[in-house]
C-alpha cells in the first residue's frame, strides 16, 4: 500500500499527532498516560492494534498491509515478536490512481464506495503469550447506534478548526477522546465531530495514524471493545471537509460483525469470509 493511501485512510493504525480535539478545550484533557490502555498495540511508525487474547491482536487490515513483513509490535512498552498475519480475506485496497484521483479533484465517490465493501480487519498472532497485559474484552452487543464511545489513539493532533496537517507526525502522545455512533450497520458504524455548541465536553474523532486502534462502548461498569479506527469520509454531501476539522465523519470497523471469523482464526477452525 502506497504512503499516500495510509494517509488517506487516516485513522489507520498505519497511518497518525493523535486524536482531534475542540479548538475550546485544552489539550491536556485528552492525553492519557500509557497506563491509561495498556492493552493498545503500537505499529511500526504508526497504527495501532488492541490486544484480545494473550496471544492475538486485532488491527485493520490496511494497518498491516503496509508492512511487507510485520515481525514485531509493541505492547504496554514492550516490544513483542508476531509469530503470523492473517488478513481477512474480503479486505481489498484501493488502487493508488484512484486515491490521486480522489486527491485532485475532491470527488470521493469510487474511492469511499470501494472501501466500504471491503473487510478493513486482520489479526496478528504473537510469537508468545503476554502475561503482563489483560486482553480488553469483546462488545457483545448490536447496539451501537446512538451510544457513547470512546475514542484512543497515538495518530495526528489537530482542532476542529484547522485539521491537521497530513504530512505532519502520525506518532504522538496517548488521547482520549468521546463521541457518539451516529450510524450502525453491517461492517461499520460511525460517527460526526460536532462543532462546539453540538458536541460532547471532550469530544473529538481520530487522525492519520490512529488506524486500527480502539473504539470503546460502555456494558454496564465496563468499556468494551467494538470497534477499529479504519477510514474517514472527507465530505459531507457535497461539502468538502478538509481532515480533522468540524463535521469529519469517521467510519471504523463493527467488530461484531467479524465475531464467527475472529473466533474461527483464534480457535484455529475454518475461517468464515463473514459473520452473517
Amino acid at each position: 500500500m502506497t504512503r499516500l493511501l495510509l494517509l488517506l485512510l487516516l485513522a489507520a493504525s498505519s497511518t497518525a499527532s493523535a486524536i482531534v480535539v475542540r479548538d475550546d478545550v485544552d489539550d491536556a484533557k485528552y492525553r492519557i498516560p500509557a497506563s491509561g490502555f495498556p492493552a493498545l498495540v503500537d505499529m511500526p511508525g504508526e497504527g495501532h492494534g488492541v490486544l484480545i487474547a494473550p496471544q492475538w491482536v486485532v488491527t485493520a487490515a490496511h494497518a498491516v498491509t503496509g508492512h511487507a513483513d510485520l515481525r514485531q509490535v509493541t505492547i504496554d512498552g514492550v516490544p513483542r515478536e508476531v509469530e503470523r498475519v492473517v488478513v481477512h480475506p474480503g479486505y481489498r485496497s484501493p488502487p493508488p490512481a484512484l486515491a490521486e484521483q480522489a486527491m485532485q479533484t475532491w470527488d470521493w465517490t469510487l474511492f469511499v464506495a470501494l472501501l466500504s465493501t471491503s473487510d478493513d480487519i486482520a489479526l496478528l498472532k504473537l510469537a508468545k503469550p503476554v502475561t503482563d497485559v489483560v486482553p480488553v474484552v469483546l462488545h457483545e452487543g448490536e447496539d451501537e447506534f446512538g451510544q457513547m464511545i470512546q475514542i484512543i489513539g497515538k495518530g495526528a493532533t489537530a482542532n476542529g478548526v484547522s485539521g491537521y496537517d497530513m504530512n505532519g507526525s502520525h506518532r504522538t502522545q496517548l488521547r482520549r477522546a468521546y463521541n457518539k455512533v451516529t450510524s450502525a450497520h453491517d461492517r461499520w458504524f460511525c460517527y460526526v465531530f460536532d462543532k462546539p455548541s453540538d458536541a460532547l465536553p471532550l469530544e473529538g474523532g481520530s487522525g492519520a495514524g490512529d488506524s486500527g486502534g480502539p473504539i470503546l462502548i460502555r456494558t454496564g461498569d465496563a468499556w468494551r471493545l467494538a470497534g477499529l479506527t479504519s477510514w474517514t469520509a472527507p465530505h459531507q454531501g457535497t461539502t468538502r471537509v478538509p481532515f480533522g476539522q468540524y463535521g469529519q465523519i469517521s467510519c471504523n470497523v463493527r467488530l461484531r460483525h467479524y465475531r464467527t471469523w475472529i473466533d474461527g482464526v483464534v480457535s484455529a477452525r475454518p475461517p468464515a469470509t463473514t459473520d452473517q
